[in-house]
Formats: structure tokens, C-alpha cells, sequence
């Protein structure tokens, strides 16, 4: 294929798999490949860069991030696209979780603090996802000094409509029936592409995007060529150009040869 494509691949349930919390050889194999050919390789992903810490099989081939669903987008050590919270959204947002006593996770800039009076953060995120290093959480107060990317609030989905009402410049990225994730308005992955893109000289046809969950439908969308997992929620398949087989199934792999990056 002559034509050269910036491919985003969300983490958690696309690149990662939920079962073995690794990248399937498959995966690794296409992806070398798909650099090899001439691509460009970024991720996309709901997590901050803090605890991106299960990519090391492909960091190599990696050439920039998405990262707090479009919140911070940066190639190298430059910021694409960087879009804060409003100070007072995320101020309504801690003083729900700590009036109500549902767990919050709160990313800052530079630092990240956790709230988990119910333990469902440890649950979800070190039992359930094998995410580290948010034993290197800080204080809640230090984090708030910071520009606030994003917040993640455990809480089902029936209770979201009321926070969101109280926090009008948000939108919610739900990709886990237990938390959301909240971001200001215009941040998404969709956008992020389009500013990757223009950041590479590249049209928004020139892109393909990999998905699994909720977060992801608006880079689904927005992209070229939106490919949901076989893993994928029903309604992202609904959404998508084309739906691979699941991420332990060789996902990544066939898509790419389907579609003759590989």
C-alpha cells in the first residue's frame, strides 16, 4: 500500500488484553510491521501517562500519545493538544465524591490523586486492570494546585446524569460500567486525532483508529477507517467501518492485513 496512515490504538481491551494484561505476539508482530511499512503508530488512550506502564513490548514503534481521552496529546516531549478542566467543574466533582463517599480519581498535569474510601479503585484498577504506580499517588491538595486534565469518578451510570448536570463545560467517556471518565468539553479522542494529524501533515482520511469501549466512539467516528474489536461494546460495533475478531483472537492482526497495512 503506497498510501502512508497514522493508526491510533486505544490500551485497555485493543492493544492490552483483559485476560493476560499483555500485548498478544500477533499484535506485537503486526505492529512492527505496520512501522516497517512506513506508518505512523500512536496510542489513544482514557489513562494518563503516569500509568501507562504496559506498552514496553511496543514502545519502541510508538510516535506519539492520546492520553486522558484527548485531554493531553503530545509527539515526543511537545504538546499537540492540552485542555484543563475548569477549576470549578472539578472542584463540584471532588465535593460530590467526598459529600456522596464514592471513589474519585483525580489527574493533574503533572500528579494524580486517589480517592478510595470504598476500595474500588484497588479493585478495579490494581486487581481487575494490573495498572501501576498509583501507590505513587499525591496528596489531594497538591493535585489541585495543578491544571486538571481529567477525573474518574466510581459510580454507575444511573447516577451519572446527576453529576454532569452540576458540571456543564464536561462530557463523560464511559468505557467501564463502574467509572467514567470526565474531561472538558472539546476534549475527546476524536479531536485528539484531528490534531495529531494536522501535527503530521496528514488528512483525516490518512487515519485509522482502534476501539473497544465507549471512550473510543468518537475517534471511531472521526477517523478515516474506525475499527471496533470483536470484544468491542454493541454499540461501538454499531459505529464502526469494520469490526475485527477480539484482542486475544488475533484482532489487530487481521484488520491490518484486511486492510493492507500488513
Amino acid at each position: 500500500m503506497d498510501k502512508k496512515y497514522a493508526l491510533f490504538f486505544d490500551i485497555d481491551g485493543t492493544l492490552v488484553s483483559f485476560k493476560t494484561h499483555e500485548i498478544p505476539p500477533s499484535t506485537i508482530l503486526a505492529l512492527t510491521q505496520t512501522k516497517a511499512n512506513g506508518h505512523h503508530i500512536y496510542i489513544a488512550t482514557g489513562r494518563p501517562p503516569i500509568i501507562i506502564t504496559n506498552l514496553g513490548a511496543i514502545e519502541h514503534l510508538i510516535d506519539g500519545y492520546i492520553t486522558t481521552n484527548g485531554a493531553l496529546c503530545f509527539v515526543g516531549k511537545e504538546y499537540v493538544c492540552r485542555q484543563p478542566i475548569p477549576k470549578s467543574d472539578v472542584l463540584t466533582c471532588v465535593e460530590d465524591a467526598q459529600t456522596k463517599g464514592y471513589s474519585l480519581i483525580v489527574i493533574g498535569e503533572r500528579d494524580v490523586a486517589v480517592l478510595d474510601p470504598t476500595g474500588d479503585v484497588d479493585r478495579i484498577f490494581r486487581q481487575m486492570l494490573a495498572v501501576k504506580n498509583l501507590d505513587k499517588a499525591s496528596p489531594l491538595e497538591k493535585v489541585l494546585q495543578q491544571d486538571i486534565l481529567q477525573l474518574t469518578p466510581f459510580f454507575s451510570a444511573d447516577y451519572e446524569p446527576n453529576l454532569m448536570a452540576r458540571i456543564p463545560q464536561c462530557i463523560s467517556g464511559r468505557w467501564h460500567p463502574e467509572f467514567t471518565d470526565i474531561t472538558v468539553n472539546g476534549a475527546d479522542k476524536g479531536k485528539g486525532i484531528l490534531a495529531i494529524a494536522r501535527h503530521d501533515g496528514l488528512d483525516a482520511s490518512q487515519t485509522i483508529a482502534f476501539g473497544d469501549g465507549g471512550n473510543d466512539t468518537s475517534m471511531i467516528l472521526q477517523a478515516g477507517i474506525g475499527i471496533a474489536m470483536g470484544n468491542a461494546i454493541d454499540a461501538l460495533k454499531q459505529q464502526a467501518d469494520y469490526v475485527t475478531t477480539t484482542v486475544d483472537d488475533d484482532g489487530i492482526l487481521n484488520a491490518l492485513r484486511h486492510f493492507g497495512i500488513v
